[in-house]
């Protein structure tokens, strides 16, 4: 098993933490991913129904501004991957940056950091579980919702159970199939933009002009899409906590971050301004997908199947993927002394399966909630891991101004994927998350999940201090 070293935040080591190299990679767990997995998990990760469904919402507030907000929202998400890149590369671990917290600023931030993630992804899978469900009861309605409920988490739970390159190639065409429906609908409404699909003809700039402006809403009108759209960038991390479970985990996970940054600010801009340009930004909707919308108008016939399908794949790709990042984070953690030791049982194919079943298990839980009191106890738990990632991801920007000087010191050749222009970007980075948190605050909608999230991380951090203040309290008592 491995401890974790007592990090730069922590006085010293106690009785409950050992010290080992910081730089040592060497994990329990399988390493059955390949190069391509990761990067398909990488592109993936991120395109799901708040991509499919969701910006529709986007599109309401900021109207063709939402290229802005997705060009803003974006460039934030990339900075962030670049900074988790960069640690992820020179210290890969099945924690990510759970375990960079824990080494840059101590004990505290990896309890903090791990345990609000892994608490984000099994109440995300909830609303992923349920979504699909819906759909599937919609094409099959004799079988009733909660049946497809426990069909999918058996089948995923089965998957995560069995060896790692299960999930790889689960995931893969999961991906695969998101990313081609993506680069086709790029294709389709290109060339309907310019009038050379059958009885289309040019549309010219008409709607990006016209309809209000470029800004209708204003500068304002962006803000909020920024708010609306911000949170669909998160599941980028996964492939940071999968490179551990590669065979070369500092090069896959430099490689994958590399290749997903850019393409998936390609695939939400490039959707966004396809979507802006061929339809007006007043004809969309919160909660109707704006890609049926573009493939109706352009005579795509049963588009709202084809989208319905597309969404379908793309919540049981994020359900899979959120269990496997939600087990592999309770298992680092149990690692560390964070979690229960009992979930540091691996099977002979180095797959964590106490962590995978504990992971599953609160899943079960979340969907249970969901699916009896959906408007009141599961919205309370939405609401309080709504602004959870932008937490997480200002602990990967303070960690990584840290752990920079540290691997700059102690091992430069490690710093294979650099992030870009440190100090300076890193500290924008945090700028920007906290005018998101100031933004929220003062947007109706979001309020609730800002004030619910930042009680779930008060008490998160109360209790690992709590903790802290035992150990240190130990570590004294053992020393007189």
């Amino acid at each position: 098993m491995h401890d974790s070293p007592a990090g730069p935040g922590d006085p010293g080591a106690t009785s409950a933490t050992t010290a080992r190299d910081p730089f040592d990679s060497a994990e329990p767990l399988g390493h059955g991913l390949k190069q391509r997995h990761l990067t398909m998990l990488g592109l993936g990760g991120v395109i799901g129904a708040g991509l499919f469904v969701g910006s529709g919402a986007g599109i309401a507030a900021a109207g063709p501004g939402i290229v802005v907000s997705y060009l803003i929202a974006g460039a934030l998400a990339m900075l962030v991957m670049r900074m988790l890149g960069e640690m992820s590369a020179a210290m890969p671990s099945s924690g990510s940056f759970s375990v960079h917290a824990e080494r840059a600023l101590g004990r505290w931030a990896g309890f903090s950091a791990g345990w609000l993630y892994w608490f984000l992804l099994v109440v995300v899978l909830a609303v992923e579980a349920t979504g699909a469900a819906q759909i599937a009861n919609g094409w099959v309605p004799s079988v009733p919702q909660w049946a497809w409920v426990l069909v999918f988490m058996l089948v995923f739970t089965g998957a995560n159970l069995a060896a790692v390159k299960h999930f790889g190639e689960f995931e893969f065409w999961f991906a695969a199939l998101k990313v081609g429906a993506i680069v086709l609908f790029l294709v389709l409404g290109v060339l309907a933009i310019l009038g050379w699909l059958p009885e289309t003809e040019p549309v010219g700039l008409s709607h990006l002009s016209g309809d209000g402006g470029f800004l209708p809403n204003g500068w304002s009108g962006v803000i909020s899409g920024v708010l609306a759209v911000v949170f669909a960038f998160g599941g980028l991390e996964v492939v940071t906590i999968a490179a551990a479970e590669s065979d070369d985990p500092a090069r896959s996970v430099a490689r994958a971050v590399r290749s997903a940054v850019y393409r998936i600010l390609f695939f939400y801009v490039g959707s966004m301004l396809v979507i802006v340009t061929l339809l007006p930004w007043t004809a969309m909707r919160p909660g109707l997908s704006p890609y049926v919308a573009v493939l109706d108008g352009i005579g795509i016939p049963s588009a709202g199947q084809i989208m319905n399908i597309v969404v379908f794949v793309a919540l049981l790709s994020a359900l899979n993927a959120n269990l496997y990042g939600s087990s592999r984070m309770v298992f680092s953690l149990a690692e560390r002394g964070e979690a229960p030791r009992a979930l540091l049982k691996v099977a002979p194919g180095g797959v964590p399966r106490r962590a995978v079943l504990a992971s599953v298990a609160f899943g079960f839980v979340s969907v249970l909630l969901n699916l009896k009191w959906p408007d009141s106890v599961f919205l309370y738990m939405l609401n309080a891991v709504g602004a959870v990632l932008i937490f997480v991801w200002a602990l990967i920007a303070v960690s990584q101004l840290r752990l920079r000087r540290l691997i700059e010191r102690e091992a430069p050749e490690r710093l294979v994927l650099r992030m870009w222009g440190y100090p300076w970007l890193t500290w924008a980075a945090l700028v920007a998350m906290a005018a998101v948190f100031t933004l929220m605050l003062f947007d109706d909608t979001a309020r609730p999940q800002l004030l619910w999230s930042s009680g779930a991380a008060a008490l998160v951090l109360l209790v690992a201090g709590v903790r802290e203040w035992r150990l240190r309290r130990g570590a004294g008592a053992a020393a007189g």
